[in-house]
């Protein structure tokens, strides 16, 4: 019996494989629904997450926790198909693995929509209610969102272990943050300042460097130009101008730049003092013509350093008390406005001439700080004014601009309004435009910042944990390779960490402040805390380390002897999210455990914010903890974007929510679109629902991708497969019969091996680099080599009756072929992979596993390459072409 010969079988049987349905009643959501039931019904899942447990080498992955506040956007499904992808690589290459999954729990995204709820529409609101059931209420969301989206991330083909899952609001996550921030203090990292730091007066708490660009819009504005009359000098005046009005009653200096060229033009019998370069600014202001003002000097702005001038408001009460604690290195009568030097007082914006409230901005209150200005703070947690404000006092910041405005025209020193369009932070969870407000704050010390971009490790002269950061950032793989840069840069130039927050669901920061001798201290575990318990021990013990049951507990100062109390702040939420590394392996506890699978081998998340949240609190903590890198590679990508690449929004009909999409569209083109893409590059969400579809067809040099384009190497898979399953149906063609080496087949056969073992090499080596792109395109490219060339040169074999070594070797060819795409598919698209390679395979031994997700990854079998046959078949491509 010659090789291309069929084994006898015992007895005649049907067709060897199921039919499958042609293109054209593809159902993709339907057929991954009906997989999803089967998986369940024989725990695939349960054998793929257990198939390498014992395993030699390992592979550990940090899942960057999801917020567990809402349901899943399609943004959401970017980030998850990537980890699910690595990870089921990976376990194909039989790495044991960890299969961890988290769920960001704490902090303000999960008060402010507990608010909503509510209908609370302050601080005092949740008071009023009770700490205790709004902590409770909080937890409550968190736990049935986290329910929410482990059903929809399973509908998502994303397989951990699920009942595994950490959450950053459990005990030991809180007290391994404590551990950390107990060292920062050992190491005198940790210190109570005061700043002028961006504030939602709806919220009632500060917002840290690290969230305040999350928040940024553009809007309008109405800025006004206002006179500051000069002491001494009749009929002149300062012409300053400004975006925030509210911010006038707390004037206490005007800045120029000392190298800067200002002016001095008469104008209606007034001279003004202003930039030369913005003196075109009068006539469009006034409406005059050019001749109606005119420069009579000009003068460098260091001629007019120590000027004095009348404030805006020196009629308010305020101004009748100094508090001197709030002044450093006073400079002579803190009451008196002064002209000072700041170099970075542009010439091509407002006047050039800045007026300085050091309690309502961060670099004024940077500049006061060096001049010994006098701060005034004027507002409450809420935006309201203080009592010593007069008739502004208990208005709303927001909401005095044309009382204001009217207030300087009575007085005479009102000069114009002007509309002004441009990005100003706004509050990222509640969408409040921010202010700023002098607060205390508690902080981390980053050091000094470095003074240019080639400082960026040790040395001497540069000390602090920012460098030290530095060094760390260096020893890690970046990708995009932009990343680097753009994380070295975020560490040159950020703040110190500011870590409290005034409000309520949240780490309960371990500090103890004592009021008697300023002493503070903080506890780095719960056995500490119980050890240094004097009071209120046994309402706290029993509960988490939340509010307000840990309020109630006190400890004796080491200093003097007095009874001290928690401070009432709760942590910044990237804490949460950065001691992950540590806390979900264990390192308090069991340090060989830790050891095992720290550092990760890899992360990732969207790179818009990460580089100053999640991958920054985790180099911050790892580096303060174990001076070491937290992981080894990080794959950052960028943000899905509306069909036209707008931002997506819910108001405007252009945001989708993953559980409407996936059943419209299916989970695996969606995984498959996210795969394809360059990290680096936006994703443009193909128009889904049926408003976005007649928004497209209105609109349709908008669209820049279509699914239909989407799924073109899907289609064209499914029809090869169609293909085959139809004519081994008919020939009862069953693989399994029939051995015919591939040295024995037409060139045809032997080419398509050889490009076969080359897409092996390509994907694995995408799949290794963590390059799903390259991944992809290499698949891609094969399914078309099938499709468009192979299927046409070999058609005719499938049409002969006979069964022939051709069309044995034909259907072989592409039975192989199949198999070892549905292998390599299976990271990307699990549900089609498996439904084809269960229908190709049918297995049930070691062999040939049940589900392809419980398969060998595959290997380049190198004795069928052959390169020169491909060279061969590459030149007859073009020159028929």
């Amino acid at each position: 019996m010659s090789s291309a010969t069929p084994r006898k079988r015992k007895a005649p049987k049907g067709p060897p494989f199921a039919a499958v349905p042609p293109l054209n009643r593809l159902d993709l959501p339907a057929l991954e629904r009906d997989w999803q039931a089967r998986w369940a019904r024989e725990g695939t899942m349960e054998r793929y997450l257990q198939r390498n447990e014992t395993a030699p080498e390992r592979y550990s992955f940090i899942d960057g926790p999801i917020t567990a506040n809402n349901a899943m956007g399609v943004h959401h499904a970017w980030n998850r198909a990537y980890k699910d992808m690595f990870q089921r690589y990976h376990t194909m290459r039989g790495h044991r693995q960890r299969y961890q999954n988290g769920f960001d729990c704490q902090g303000l995204w999960v008060e402010v929509e507990v608010e909503k709820e509510f209908g609370f529409k302050s601080k005092r609101d949740i008071e009023t209610y009770g700490i205790g059931p709004f902590v409770e209420r909080c937890k409550e969301r968190v736990l049935r969102f986290a329910e929410q989206i482990t059903t929809q991330s399973r509908r998502l083909g994303y397989w951990m272990h699920w009942d595994n899952s950490y959450y950053t609001m459990s005990d030991e996550n809180n007290y391994t943050i404590w551990h950390f921030l107990k060292r920062c203090h050992e190491r005198g990292l940790l210190y109570k300042g005061r700043d002028a730091m961006p504030w939602c007066p709806r919220c009632a708490t500060g917002i840290s460097d690290m969230e305040i660009n999350e928040g940024r819009k553009e809007v309008t504005h109405t800025s006004v130009y206002v006179r500051f009359p000069l002491v001494d000098r009749p009929n002149e005046y300062l012409l300053i101008w400004t975006t925030t009005p509210w911010t006038l009653p707390a004037n206490v200096a005007a800045a120029v730049n000392p190298t800067l060229t200002y002016a001095r033009v008469e104008q209606d019998g007034n001279f003004y003092y202003l930039s030369k370069d913005l003196v075109p600014k009068l006539a469009k202001l006034r409406g005059h013509d050019k001749g109606e003002f005119r420069v009579v000097a000009e003068l460098p702005g260091s001629d007019l350093l120590g000027w004095t001038y009348h404030g805006p408001f020196d009629e308010l009460p305020v101004w009748s008390a100094w508090e001197p604690e709030y002044v450093s290195a006073p400079q002579g009568d803190p009451r008196v406005h002064r002209v000072i030097a700041w170099r970075d007082v542009a010439a091509t914006e407002g006047t050039g001439i800045v007026h300085i409230a050091p309690g309502c901005g961060r670099e004024d209150f940077m500049l006061g700080k060096e001049e010994g200005l006098r701060v005034l703070a004027p507002i409450d947690e809420d935006g309201l004014y203080y009592a010593g404000y007069d008739w502004l006092t208990g208005q709303f910041v927001n909401n005095v601009a044309r009382t204001i405005f009217d207030n300087l025209k009575e007085k005479g020193i009102f000069y114009q309004t002007e509309s002004i369009q441009h990005v100003y932070p706004h509050c990222w969870r509640c969408g409040t435009e921010l202010v700023f407000r002098n607060v205390e704050e508690w902080f981390i010390n980053m050091g000094p910042k470095a003074a240019s971009p080639e400082e960026t490790g040790t040395a001497p002269g540069r000390e602090g944990l920012r460098y030290e950061i530095m060094d760390v950032v260096k020893d890690i793989r970046w990708l995009p390779g932009f990343g680097l840069e753009r994380e070295q840069d975020w560490l040159r130039n950020m703040e110190d960490w500011m870590i409290s927050k005034k409000r309520y669901w949240g780490l309960a920061l371990p500090i103890f402040d004592c009021q008697a001798c300023g002493n503070f201290e903080v506890i780095g575990s719960k056995t500490d805390l119980h050890a240094r318990a004097v009071e209120g021990w046994a309402i706290f013990d029993g509960h988490s380390p939340h509010r307000p049951y840990v309020d109630a507990v006190k400890i004796r100062c080491a200093s003097c002897g007095a009874l001290v109390e928690r401070i009432k702040d709760v942590g910044n939420p990237w804490l949460d999210a950065g001691i992950v590394p540590y806390s979900t392996l264990n390192y308090r506890e069991d340090r060989d455990y830790w050891a095992e699978w720290f550092p990760a081998d890899f992360i990732t998340e969207s790179f818009p914010g990460q580089f100053r949240n999640w991958f920054y609190s985790m180099l911050v903590m790892s580096t303060v903890l174990e001076q070491t890198r937290p992981f080894k590679t990080v794959l950052g990508f960028a943000s899905v974007t509306a069909f036209d690449g707008s931002l997506m929004s819910k108001s405007k009909g252009t945001a989708i929510w993953f559980a409407e999409a996936v059943e419209i569209v299916g989970a695996d083109p969606m995984r498959w679109l996210y795969a394809a893409q360059p990290p680096e590059q936006d994703v443009h969400f193909p128009p889904t629902t049926e408003a976005q579809l007649q928004m497209a067809a209105e609109h349709p040099d908008k669209v820049d991708l279509t699914w239909q384009q989407v799924r073109g190497t899907i289609d064209k898979l499914w029809n090869v497969y169609y293909f085959f399953i139809t004519y081994a149906n008919i020939d009862r063609f069953d693989p399994a019969d029939h051995r015919l080496p591939g040295a024995e087949r037409s060139a045809v056969d032997r080419w398509l091996l050889s490009e076969l073992q080359e897409a092996v090499r390509e994907v694995t080596a995408g799949f290794d680099d963590y390059d799903s792109a390259r991944a992809t395109a290499a698949i891609a490219e094969l399914v078309e080599q099938v499709s468009n060339w192979y299927i046409r040169r070999v058609r005719r074999h499938f049409w002969k009756s006979e069964l022939d070594a051709e069309k044995i070797g034909a259907y072989l060819t592409l039975y192989e072929t199949l198999v070892t795409l549905a292998k390599l598919l299976a990271p990307i698209m699990p549900f089609l992979a498996e439904a084809l390679y269960t229908n190709l395979v049918r297995g049930g031994s070691a062999a040939a596993p049940i589900s392809v997700h419980l398969a060998d990854w595959p290997k380049v079998e190198e004795r069928l390459v052959n390169p020169a046959l491909e060279a061969e078949t590459r030149l007859v491509q073009r020159v028929v072409n």
